[in-house]
């Protein structure tokens, strides 16, 4: 991939970041959640948590990255620490572009993501994932995460939605 790459966010990020999140929303997540439940996420909404998110993260283990091809933002994930376990790490999210899609950006923002979290020492990665979020699902498959057997229901405007977790140990000779 010629010119791609991933990047810690910055402040002029934001609305892109917004962006991105609703319209990733919107086109994966159709007929998985509510219509309702897309609806209250607005570019206002999104734009305001995402720029507490990158400005005024509360410890440097919280970070939000972006990949970028050219001089375009075609993704990002969000990282915090597990405040139940110094040892893990969290993917809050993560989204590519539906468009940019299949081009490594999805790859390449997990690796940044491990490469930074055996920086800081962290033993265990794991996220939530919409169980019937197949496409997501099987990217962590397939990069090698599985199915810690925890799962769990939100209430998204109303209507239950069910999460299961993933995990993946990071390799302490691989750092």
């Amino acid at each position: 991939m010629a010119d791609a790459s991933v990047r810690p966010a910055r402040a002029a990020d934001v609305a892109q970041i917004a962006r991105i999140q609703i319209d990733t929303w919107r086109s994966a997540y159709s007929g998985i959640l509510p219509a309702e439940a897309l609806d209250q996420v607005t570019s206002e909404l999104a734009g305001a948590q995402w720029s507490a998110a990158v400005n005024e993260a509360p410890s440097p283990r919280h970070r939000v990255l972006v990949a970028q091809e050219r001089d375009s933002i075609v993704g990002f994930v969000a990282t915090e620490p597990d405040p139940e376990d110094p040892g893990t790490a969290m993917i809050a999210t993560m989204l590519v572009e539906p468009r940019w899609g299949r081009r490594g950006h999805g790859s390449r923002l997990l690796a940044a993501v491990v490469d930074l979290a055996r920086h800081d020492g962290t033993r265990r990665l794991t996220t939530w994932v919409i169980e019937r979020d197949q496409a997501s699902v099987g990217f962590y498959e397939s990069a090698g995460w599985s199915r810690d057997g925890w799962a769990r229901t939100l209430d998204a405007a109303d209507t239950p939605v069910r999460e299961v977790r993933l995990h993946t140990a990071l390799d302490e000779e691989a750092a």
